[in-house]
């Protein structure tokens, strides 16, 4: 693995614990599913968002609005995880760039964002909105806004839709293992790496640059 230059996080999973209930809602509102209890609020929200993805219309100005409301919603009541505040502390004291590259909208983001003063770690936020689409829409275009090679750039994600993702864009997934049994199935899916607390993320960049030192100065 290349030197890491740049993070990019989605919010649900990696920085936060969204609840699933307004992410479910719509789905049943939206989509006329049945509700379904789930204790992972990324789960539903990645459900939500292959529904959004695979329907065979555009929704319309309420539809969309009853979205964009269930992600507000969900923002505001997410549970920020105790370590990433000085996660990304030490990250960005470390010159790595940070960004949110999310499938929320805009207003959910910046509800996130701002609720949680986190505006200040990140050089760029790219929600649906700025990246014109949901899933690789943002992804792709905060890889091209961080003017970093993708292969020194990692996706934080918990999920097997957010593992594919980076793989197709080039950039390498670092699988977030918030539940160990899920996170052992996915594990078999190729993920660059893994880590159980962000704490554990500044020295794996560390770690990445030790290492290419070292074949550097093996090679010397």
């Amino acid at each position: 693995m290349q030197n890491i230059e740049s993070i990019l996080f989605e919010p649900v999973g990696c920085l936060a614990e969204f609840p699933s209930g307004p992410f479910l809602e719509a789905a049943s509102r939206l989509f006329d599913r049945k509700k379904q209890v789930s204790q992972s609020g990324s789960r539903a929200y990645w459900h939500l968002l292959n529904l959004v993805e695979s329907g065979d219309r555009e929704l319309d100005e309420s539809e969309r609005r009853i979205l964009d409301e269930s992600e507000i919603q969900a923002a505001s009541e997410a549970t920020v995880y105790e370590d990433v505040t000085p996660a990304l502390g030490e990250l960005k004291s470390m010159g790595v760039k940070l960004f949110i590259a999310s499938s929320l909208s805009r207003a959910a983001v910046a509800r996130f964002v701002e609720r949680n003063s986190l505006s200040s770690f990140f050089a760029g936020v790219w929600s649906t909105d700025e990246g014109d689409g949901r899933k690789a829409a943002p992804l792709r275009a905060a890889i091209s806004a961080s003017a970093v090679a993708p292969g020194r750039i990692l996706f934080m994600t918990d999920t097997l839709e957010g593992l594919k993702l980076a793989q197709s864009a080039g950039v390498q997934p670092i699988l977030m293992m918030n539940d160990p049994d899920e996170a052992r199935r996915l594990s078999m899916h190729g993920p660059s790496g893994g880590i159980v607390s962000l704490h554990e993320l500044p020295d794996f960049v560390r770690l990445v640059a030790a290492q290419n030192a070292g074949k550097s100065g093996a090679h010397s």
